[in-house]
C-alpha cells in the first residue's frame, strides 16, 4: 500500500470520528457542560496527552523562526476553530453543522491558489461542486429534528466561522508539517491554543458540577479528548503532508453523511432516497477531488 492510499484513509479515519462527534458533543452540551467549558476540556486533555508522548520522542525541535507561524496556525486550528464550532453546535443540529462545513474545501481552494499557488484542474473544481450539490441536497431535504436547537442561524454562521478557520489552518500547515514530527509539531500547536481558550472558557469550567455528570457523559467527554482532538490531528496531519490541503479537506463534505448514518443508527433520524442520492453526489465529489493531478 503506497503512501497516497494511506494518507487517504487517515483523512478518512479523522472524517468518520468528526462525524461522530457532533452526536457525540451535542449530548455532552449544554446540559451537563458549556460550550466554552468542553473546550477547555478538550484542549487540556489533548495537550496533556500530546507533551506525554513527546516524552518518547527524539526528534528535530521546533526552530525559532517557526513558533510564531505554529502560534497563527494554533490560533485558527484551535482556538478560533473550536470555540466557535462548540459555541454553533450548541445552538443547531448535529446534522446543520456537518453539513454547514462542507464550504471549508471550497475555501480551501481559494487560500491554496492564493497563499500556495496551488493549480486549479477542471476535474478538481467540478469534484467541489458535484460535492456541495450534494450536500446542500442533504440538508435541504433532511427532516430532522430540532432538538436542542434553539437560534439555528447564529449556530450555522458560527460554523461557517469554524469551516473558515480551518481552511485556513489547512494551508498555513501545508510547509511547516513536513519539516517536523507530527507529535513535535501538535503539542506545541495545542499548547499554543491552550493561551487563547483558557480566557473565553474559564469560567464555564468552573461552572460545571462533575458529580452531577452522568458515566455515560464521561465516556464522551474521553471520546471528544483522545478520538476528536488527539487522533484526528495526527491523522490528518499525516494526510496533509503526502496530499494537498484540498484533497484532504474535500473529505469534510462526507462529514454529513457519516453524521445522517450515525444519527440513523441511534434512532433520530431516517433514511429516504433524495438523502441517498446526495450521499452518492457527495462521494462522487470526494473522488474527483482525491483523484491524483496529472503530472
Amino acid at each position: 500500500m503506497n503512501q497516497r492510499t494511506l494518507a487517504l484513509i487517515a483523512a478518512f479515519c479523522a472524517t468518520l470520528i468528526y462525524g461522530v462527534t457532533y452526536t457525540v458533543a451535542k449530548d455532552v452540551m449544554p446540559t451537563y457542560i458549556k460550550p466554552f467549558g468542553f473546550i477547555v476540556i478538550r484542549v487540556i486533555g489533548a495537550t496533556i496527552l500530546f507533551w506525554l508522548l513527546g516524552l518518547f520522542i527524539n526528534e528535530k525541535p521546533i526552530d525559532k523562526s517557526d513558533y510564531k507561524k505554529i502560534f497563527v496556525a494554533s490560533f485558527f486550528g484551535v482556538g478560533l476553530n473550536m470555540l466557535s464550532f462548540f459555541k454553533g453546535l450548541s445552538y443547531t443540529t448535529p446534522i446543520n453543522a456537518s453539513v454547514m462545513m462542507v464550504t471549508s474545501p471550497i475555501l480551501v481552494l481559494i487560500f491554496a491558489s492564493i497563499l500556495l499557488k496551488e493549480k486549479l484542474y477542471f476535474r478538481k473544481i467540478m469534484g467541489v461542486i458535484i460535492g456541495l450539490i450534494g450536500a446542500i441536497v442533504l440538508i435541504v431535504y433532511s427532516n430532522t429534528a430540532q432538538k436542542n436547537a434553539n437560534n439555528i442561524m447564529l449556530g450555522n454562521f458560527l460554523i461557517f466561522v469554524n469551516a473558515s478557520s480551518y481552511a485556513i489552518y489547512l494551508v498555513l500547515v501545508k510547509k511547516l508539517i513536513v519539516k517536523y514530527h507530527p507529535i513535535v509539531f501538535v503539542k506545541w500547536l495545542y499548547l499554543f491554543g491552550l493561551c487563547f481558550v483558557i480566557p473565553f472558557g474559564y469560567s464555564e469550567y468552573l461552572d460545571i458540577q462533575w458529580q452531577t455528570i452522568p458515566f455515560s457523559i464521561y465516556l464522551k467527554i474521553g471520546f471528544v479528548i483522545l478520538f476528536s482532538s488527539c487522533l484526528t490531528y495526527l491523522f490528518n496531519l499525516f494526510a496533509l503532508s503526502k496530499l494537498k490541503p484540498t484533497t484532504v479537506s474535500v473529505f469534510m463534505y462526507m462529514q454529513p453523511v457519516i453524521a445522517s448514518l450515525y444519527a440513523l443508527w441511534v434512532g433520530s433520524d431516517s433514511l429516504n432516497l433524495i438523502k441517498i442520492l446526495a450521499t452518492l453526489l457527495i462521494f462522487s465529489g470526494v473522488y474527483l477531488v482525491s483523484k491524483q493531478a496529472p503530472n
